[in-house]
């Protein structure tokens, strides 16, 4: 399903095409989409000098991390807790374009840039940062004016009762899309997504972000003490990003499953046609 509000009003009959997105959501989207993907993979190489993470203020090698992505002289592994997990050929250990066996944590495909340099990829994510932020405040201010936020995305109370939840689930879980009417309008689980995403992992990112900033340290010192000291900020951080991998791997596949071709051109012209109602 879309990712972005409908905006438009169904007509009668089927089939029909109504419009569903403003040129202004529609650039909102893929620039974001842009964005977040260097925000990602820029956000992996930093990771990749230090690739183990720690609850509280400090942390260093000598440590107990909750996660880490290692080696060991024959295979990669990720470790979880007390749970090792194998990844020999995609983390810890992998072999690069020139046939060279590197033991960093995220493979050269998956970083910005794809040669290891932490400064680089320092430059990469503070840039974009800016480039999410900002016209991520003006789109949280611009949903809230216009009503998007009220009228489109904020569940109702029959919404949240667990038997209509469950019965969208199930709907899911069956690959039985929302035909007719129902699909002009989003779903309690495209809901709940979208403000999960709006109104806590973005949040959660950029406020962690900043608490991981020596500057803005000094200047708000508060802001390591909310999240409980800098290792804490940067565990929230690295699961904030698994978070975003998430709903980016669910939101393709649904688009896939709902019909690539009809979806895509909705987000690319603003057309969509809605699906006919089941007999």
């Amino acid at each position: 399903m879309a990712s972005v509000p409908i905006e438009g009003r169904p007509g009668a009959g089927a089939p029909r095409t109504i419009f569903r997105h403003r040129l202004s959501t529609r650039l909102w989207h893929w620039f974001n989409a842009l964005v977040i993907f260097v925000m990602i993979m820029s956000g992996l190489m930093i990771f990749n000098a230090h690739p183990r993470l720690y609850w509280g203020r400090y942390g260093a090698n000598l440590d107990h991390a909750w996660l880490e992505i290692g080696s060991t002289p024959t295979q990669g592994l990720l470790r979880v807790g007390g749970l090792t997990i194998p990844t020999t050929g995609v983390l810890g250990r992998w072999t690069a374009p020139d046939g060279s066996v590197s033991t960093r944590a995220f493979p050269w495909w998956a970083t910005i840039p794809s040669g290891y340099s932490l400064s680089a990829a320092r430059r990469w994510h503070l840039a974009f940062a800016w480039a999410l932020v900002v016209p991520g405040l003006l789109y949280w201010l611009w949903s809230f004016a216009n009503r998007h936020v009220q009228r489109d995305l904020a569940p109702t109370r029959e919404e949240l009762r667990p038997r209509h939840l469950w019965h969208d689930i199930k709907d899911h879980a069956r690959l039985r899309f929302p035909t007719g009417d129902a699909a002009t309008r989003y779903n309690i689980l495209q809901k709940l997504a979208y403000l999960g995403v709006l109104f806590v992992l973005l949040p959660l990112a950029v406020m962690t972000g900043f608490a991981m900033s020596p500057a803005l340290d000094a200047t708000w010192p508060w802001l390591l003490e909310l999240f409980g000291g800098r290792q804490s900020a940067r565990s929230i951080h690295f699961l904030c990003m698994a978070g975003f991998v998430a709903f980016i791997v669910v939101h393709l596949v649904m688009v896939v499953l709902a019909g690539p071709i009809n979806e895509v051109r909705s987000m690319l012209t603003g057309r969509y046609r809605v699906p006919e109602d089941r007999p």
